[in-house]
């Protein structure tokens, strides 16, 4: 087994990375008892924060923010099966601010998993033959490897990789969401992109978004903005290399207020035109927000 792989999916040292919160909205599901979906919450909660990911060190203080809210559209007792979506969140600290940025979110449509109350779940990277782990785990190490991204350039490739083995893994798997080239935006996709050699720019604009350009604006504002107009460049230059991959479009969706707020009213006129013609190409449907950046 490769040395990268063991180093994100060991479970070897006392330093979990994750602090989750599940939350299970079960509201659109009439007539069952809710001790289910309560039970689900913390298995899950414990699955996710009880577990070490990887064989890298994280203090308390260090441990990744995040959240899985599960929202439940059918549930079938005999069955035990549920068929949800998924919005999955991740914040960052910024350096020598009092406030949090978000890291990554994205909501996934497809989800569907069988869980039976008080079941024991683990989870396996050899042996994906459960969706409700598989989807978990991948999100886990998506959620990690964008977060060493953030840390150091491309610092991520291992976690990102066992995402990656994860997604190749369930294939086999009957739920939607893992099929290559049967969504531009499932997993397989975001995975296979998040690797691909043309979409490097886009992890190496992690670093610059958040060391060279968030981290710093506390001590330099220009200097922090200089980073962030930086990695807008590296976002352009991987929507330019694959322009099919929605990617940056969802880098663009969750730091979109964020990113008026840097730009509204600060800089050139011509850094700022030159990064809402760049956010514009990448997400029209979000113009009225670029265009604040403009004013």
């Amino acid at each position: 087994m490769a040395i990268g792989l063991l180093l994100c999916h060991a479970a070897l040292l006392p330093a979990q990375e994750l602090e989750a919160r599940v939350t299970i909205n079960h509201q659109q599901v009439q007539g069952t008892s809710t001790s289910v979906f309560e039970n689900l919450q913390t298995t899950l909660e414990q699955f996710l924060n009880d577990r070490q990911w990887t064989a890298l060190q994280f203090k308390p203080n260090e441990r990744i923010s995040c959240s899985f809210t599960i929202t439940v559209k059918k549930y079938t007792p005999s069955e035990n099966t549920f068929e949800a979506s998924l919005n999955v969140q991740a914040t960052r600290p910024v350096y020598g601010a009092t406030y949090t940025t978000s890291s990554f979110a994205f909501n996934d449509p497809n989800f569907t998993f069988n869980f039976q109350e008080y079941d024991q779940i683990d989870f396996r990277p050899d042996l994906i033959d459960n969706n409700l782990t598989a989807t978990l785990a991948f999100y886990v190490y998506l959620i990690i490897g964008i977060d060493l991204d953030t840390m150091a350039p491309l610092g991520g490739t291992e976690c990102l990789t066992t995402a990656q083995t994860i997604a190749t893994g369930a294939q086999s798997l009957p739920a939607k969401g893992w099929k290559a080239f049967e969504d531009s935006k499932n997993r397989y996709a975001i995975i296979t992109d998040m690797l691909d050699g043309g979409m490097e720019p886009f992890r190496q604009m992690q670093y610059a978004y958040y060391r060279e350009g968030l981290d710093v604006m506390s001590e330099n504002v220009e200097r922090g903005r200089a980073g962030i107009t930086k990695a807008i460049k590296l976002l352009r230059e991987a929507r330019q290399n694959k322009s099919m991959s929605m990617l940056p479009q969802i880098f663009t969706e969750y730091k979109r207020d964020e990113l008026v707020s840097i730009f509204k009213g600060h800089g050139t006129p011509k850094e700022k035109e030159e990064v809402v013609e760049t956010l514009t190409n990448i997400n029209a449907s979000q113009s009225t927000y670029w265009r604040q950046i403009g004013q």
